[in-house]
């Protein structure tokens, strides 16, 4: 905290840190944002245990909860952090997940992105009175801004889901025929269904007008092969204005010497 106290504009330091890339950098710079410093978020969670019946598809209810909360400690420190520099928003996050050699049980959560202050005050932060989160990259948030859109908030849902086994003359029936599994489709749908709506519910607590840079992940972890934790995640976003202009593109021919 200290640290970011002297990062804050005004204080005796102009020093910036930023895991933006160059060209990243210099387009939210285009944007009207400065970067202030890089902050992060962490939280070791040990993730509970949980039993599901063999034949039947089911969400494990205990894990999508540690799956959620882990992930949001780790987006509420981050954006502490962010809070400190006096910051408008938070760009290029990245939510990562580890599980440590030291618990087979224990997994770290980090959320890590660039805190941005806006070169003009405006009204930036979400209507919880947190700084904007934004998975995007830098391209992409250019690109939004310019064409009269902002960032609200990064936005997901978990769902973490037991598939049912085949029983064994169901397995035996199959062999060497073309026949879909509906067990295996029915319980795939309803998880991603579950993790959609529940990545939808947030946006629409933060009054979003819509959810760009959907990623809808399958994520095994270490739980074998018919568990498995369903993750959807994208940029919750509003307009800053009636008319939006979106730019078009310019073929660009570079020069070549003969």
């Amino acid at each position: 905290m200290r640290r970011l106290a002297e990062m804050r504009p005004g204080q005796k330091t102009t020093l910036f840190t930023s895991d933006l890339s160059v060209n990243e950098f210099l387009l939210v710079r285009e944007a009207g944002f400065r970067p202030l410093g890089l902050v992060l978020g962490s939280s070791i969670y040990h993730v509970g245990f949980q039993v599901g019946r063999w034949s039947k598809n089911q969400e494990l209810g205990t894990l999508s909860q540690a799956m959620y909360h882990a992930r949001e400690l780790a987006m509420s420190r981050m954006e502490a952090e962010a809070d400190v520099l006096g910051a408008d928003g938070i760009v290029g996050v990245r939510l990562e997940i580890e599980f440590k050699e030291f618990g087979n049980d224990l997994a770290e959560f980090v959320a890590v992105g660039t805190a941005v202050k806006a070169d003009e005050p405006g009204n930036w932060r979400n209507n919880t009175g947190q700084p904007f989160t934004s998975d995007l990259n830098g391209q992409d948030f250019w690109t939004l801004v310019q064409a009269g859109y902002a960032p609200l908030g990064m936005v997901m849902g978990s769902c973490v889901y037991h598939i049912a086994h085949q029983r064994f003359w169901q397995a035996v029936g199959n062999i060497g025929q073309n026949v879909e599994v509906p067990q295996f489709t029915e319980a795939l749908y309803d998880a991603r269904e579950l993790a959609m709506s529940r990545m939808q519910a947030e946006a629409e607590a933060l009054e979003a007008e819509g959810i760009v840079g959907v990623q809808l992940l399958s994520l095994p972890h270490h739980w074998g092969g018919h568990t498995t934790e369903f993750f959807a995640i994208g940029t919750a976003i509003r307009p800053l204005r009636e008319d939006h202009i979106i730019s078009k593109p310019q073929l660009v021919l570079p020069l070549v010497d003969s």
